[in-house]
């Protein structure tokens, strides 16, 4: 018995300092200074409708867009040097890039009253053309200069479904500089070239499925 007490004692101090070192280590952990919330930024593109645009009575599905990880990613890209690709600290979208691609396009045509039904595919409309979008960049580009532009391309096809045929196919690249290189002008540089592009692919796919329309044989 009296050579179990020493060792007993021994043990009981070691547990207690154990217990007293995790709880100093618990407390520096709970009081580390906390991160910095991230900024969501939302763009609210808006196309004008262009009067050019032909009217049209077919309607259209669009595909979910094709996009690498990094470039569909909620974090906002910047391109400070050729070749080098980094994030926005503390800032992020508020939607995936690719989605607000959609949705542009999609208003654009819908608020145009120029087709005869748009939707996003899964939606059970049945369209006589599909739109495919593959979104290749969207990020912040300096490109050499003093203040970056917000860059977005995007490859688009337009599929006849009954031929399963491409009716006709394109790349659209827009680039609009920011105001400086703050993330909030940069955020409404990535607004503006929305706008733009999104008004483009909008104008090309009625004027290219009208086209093409126009070369199918008439329905019996």
């Amino acid at each position: 018995m009296t050579t179990t007490v020493p060792n007993l004692a021994r043990h009981v101090r070691l547990a207690l300092a154990s217990g007293l070192l995790l709880a100093l280590a618990g407390c520096s952990i709970l009081s580390d200074k906390p991160k910095n919330p991230s900024t969501i930024f939302a763009p609210e593109p808006v196309v004008q409708t262009d009067p050019s645009w032909p009217k049209v009575d077919w309607q259209l599905v669009i595909a979910p867009p094709v996009a690498a990880r990094i470039v569909d990613s909620l974090r906002i890209a910047v391109r400070p040097t050729p070749g080098e690709l980094q994030v926005y600290r503390d800032a992020q979208w508020a939607r995936p890039p690719s989605d607000m691609l959609v949705e542009t396009v999609l208003r654009a045509l819908e608020d145009s009253g120029r087709i005869g039904g748009v939707a996003r595919q899964g939606t059970g409309v049945a369209g006589e053309y599909k739109l495919f979008l593959e979104l290749r960049r969207f990020e912040s580009d300096y490109a050499g200069g003093a203040v970056p532009s917000a860059t977005v391309e995007v490859s688009a096809k337009l599929l006849h479904m009954q031929q399963q045929k491409v009716a006709a196919s394109r790349v659209f690249r827009q680039s609009t500089p920011a105001a400086s290189t703050a993330v909030p002008d940069v955020a409404r540089a990535f607004e503006q070239s929305l706008s733009t592009i999104g008004g483009e692919i909008a104008g090309w796919t009625l004027t290219s499925g009208e086209a093409h329309r126009r070369t199918l044989p008439a329905a019996p």
